[in-house]
């Protein structure tokens, strides 16, 4: 993959010198046109050999294009709030919104690549990473992002030759150091190492582009153009484009609605409840105080009916934790700004540091429930939404949270009743809305949909627990148990 990078490309100066302007002006009509439409953000990956010109092309690029819509980001040693949560999630919360261009100087590869040539990790591991990187970018490019991978190369005598070159000239002398030196006695190891990461990587949603970097000239000349070309492609493609069609979903496992099997008549007396629920509140507040707790997470997820009890649910569990370390976030519409970005962006950033206790009221789920049957968006869109989810929960439970999700089910005839309630109680009236009676009018709908979800999204690492929530009583107290259930299972593994 390297050998044609290593051909001594140049560009005279008084072809750079003519060609440069038209590029700059090209380039810059381009963004224009990119930030007006809005339809989709560029990523742009920068990585390769250290003194092959990667700085000094971001440079370039912020220099050739209006800087109001060119987001960098430098990566360097993770911060502790980076080292809490999974790793890619200091990449999640800095993509760029549709309408801008993101650079990454230093990303996703960086870190698997340098683990894998310092023998800190495995193979296999580095396989691993490989796989979710190629995941989470056609994620992305499904979502509608360019995503354009540069990787700066040099030969061995070449790259030696520019740190001699930059460690004589006083004025560039200090982009020299030590550290650069050592990492030039690798360069065998980490070319076999990138090699192999680029071409497992090298996918036709988001390819590869080797560049020579031993001449300026050439470097920003071919960059810029690789960069316009993408852009004008995009933009004429755009409004063309065709919603995929998805293909059909087939029934779940063995055929079974898995909230018509559920015991609806289930019910706790008040007197049991209440020692009940002294219990549980004292075993969680007891768990989360746990010196153990500190080196795991918890995230909450509630779903269910309209209705169905989510916000009284969640006050029982809050009743037990301390202030300080949980964190309830309700989950709406998504906002203009939310609705710039990756549907699970406004998850991401939200994902709770190590030590804490961060409560969904509503998730993701969003997409493959009210988004599928409203259809907000494609049949495609939440058909791929499944696998995303999915990998997503991974990510956390691999960083150390323990994902506990609730369905809190009720019957329609139980939901009827406790919408007359809130329209004729004035404390409960804000919480019923014309919305409400809308869904209730798709309940089948929803009822497929909230199968399809559990059968496709209910994993040995974070299942689905369905709450018979006909009675309140019973529903609470059986979230309780089952988050006390997961959490100490969880600690009993923390070494």
């Amino acid at each position: 993959m390297f050998e044609s990078a290593e051909l001594g490309h140049k560009i005279d100066k008084a072809t750079y010198d003519k060609e440069e302007p038209k590029l700059r002006e090209a380039l810059l009509n381009a963004q224009f046109d990119l930030a007006q439409k809005a339809k989709f953000p560029v990523i742009i990956l920068i990585g390769g050999v250290d003194g092959a010109g990667k700085g000094e092309t971001v440079n370039l690029l912020n220099e050739w294009m209006d800087p109001r819509h060119i987001q960098v980001h430098a990566t360097g040693e993770m911060s502790d709030e980076e080292r809490d949560r999974p790793p890619m999630w200091r990449f999640w919360r800095a993509l760029p919104p549709k309408g801008k261009i993101g650079v990454f100087f230093g990303s996703w590869y960086t870190e698997p690549i340098v683990q894998r040539v310092l023998k800190k990790s495995s193979a296999a591991s580095l396989a691993l990473d490989i796989e979710q990187i190629n995941r989470m970018e056609k994620m992305l490019t499904d979502e509608g992002a360019v995503v354009l991978k540069f990787w700066f190369h040099l030969s061995k005598d070449a790259q030696k030759k520019r740190l001699k070159a930059l460690e004589k000239d006083p004025k560039t002398r200090w982009r020299v150091t030590k550290f650069d030196w050592e990492r030039f006695e690798l360069y065998d190891k980490f070319r076999k190492v990138s090699e192999h990461t680029l071409r497992e990587t090298s996918t036709a949603e988001a390819p590869w582009i080797v560049v020579e970097g031993s001449d300026a000239r050439y470097r920003g000349l071919t960059v810029g153009k690789m960069i316009l070309e993408s852009l004008r492609k995009h933009l004429a493609t755009q409004s063309k484009a065709t919603v995929a069609k998805a293909p059909p979903l087939q029934a779940a496992i063995d055929g079974i609605d898995v909230l018509d099997k559920l015991d609806m008549t289930q019910v706790i007396a008040k007197k049991k409840f209440d020692t009940e629920l002294e219990k549980y509140q004292g075993k969680l507040a007891l768990l989360t105080r746990n010196p153990k707790f500190k080196k795991i997470a918890v995230v909450a997820v509630f779903e269910g009916s309209d209705a169905g009890g989510k916000g009284g649910a969640i006050r029982r569990i809050t009743g037990a934790l301390d202030a300080r370390h949980y964190r309830i976030t309700p989950v709406a519409a998504p906002t203009e700004e939310e609705r710039a970005q990756p549907y699970l962006w406004r998850f991401w950033r939200n994902v709770p540091r190590i030590g804490r206790f961060t409560i969904f009221d509503r998730s993701w789920y969003g997409r493959v429930l009210v988004e599928r049957v409203e259809k907000f968006c494609s049949e495609a869109d939440w058909m791929r939404a499944y696998g995303e989810i999915n990998d997503f929960e991974e990510q956390l439970t691999n960083n150390g949270a323990v994902v506990v999700k609730f369905w809190l089910a009720i019957t329609k005839e139980e939901q009827l009743r406790r919408f007359k309630e809130r329209e004729k109680i004035g404390f409960k009236r804000f919480k019923i809305t014309e919305e409400d009676w809308r869904n209730r009018e798709k309940w089948d709908d929803y009822e497929r949909a909230v199968c399809d979800m559990v059968d496709r999204t209910s994993t040995e690492i974070a299942p689905w627990t369905l709450v018979e929530a006909n009675d309140k009583n019973f529903a609470r107290i059986k979230i309780l148990k089952t988050l006390c259930d997961r959490i100490e299972s969880a600690l009993k593994k923390v070494k």
